[in-house]
């Protein structure tokens, strides 16, 4: 008996689900498609391919350019990284070369951390 029951309950869903599903007399009444839409679509854009190429090529010279103002901005700094101020061990990091003073009054210099 329980059996019949549940069966019963099972198809009685299914028709309800498969009604729920089926097509109105709305939805069948839609506008044929216009053959001008289907057109617009299949056209391709011929700029796009160039304009891409264009965008490219100013990167290139852009990148181009960046690297000569690094390069002479490297070789200014290589320059003035001869000065003895930064060649010569024995500014030890100053702009002058420090004082040499009497072991008496020899003071902690805070610059390079060495006491002269």
């Amino acid at each position: 008996m329980r059996f019949l029951i549940l069966f019963c309950l099972g198809i009685f869903f299914l028709l309800i689900s498969n009604e729920s599903l089926a097509q109105t007399s709305r939805e069948s009444e839609t506008k044929p498609v216009a053959p001008s839409a289907t057109q617009t679509f299949s056209k391709k854009k011929k700029g796009s391919k160039k304009a891409y190429n264009k965008n490219y090529d100013q990167g290139i010279k852009d990148y181009e350019n960046l690297m000569k103002a690094n390069k002479k901005k490297y070789k200014k700094m290589e320059k003035g990284m001869e000065k003895p101020q930064y060649s010569d061990p024995t500014y030890f990091g100053h702009k002058k070369p420090p004082k040499k003073r009497p072991k008496d009054k020899r003071k902690f210099c805070k610059e390079c951390g060495i006491v002269h």
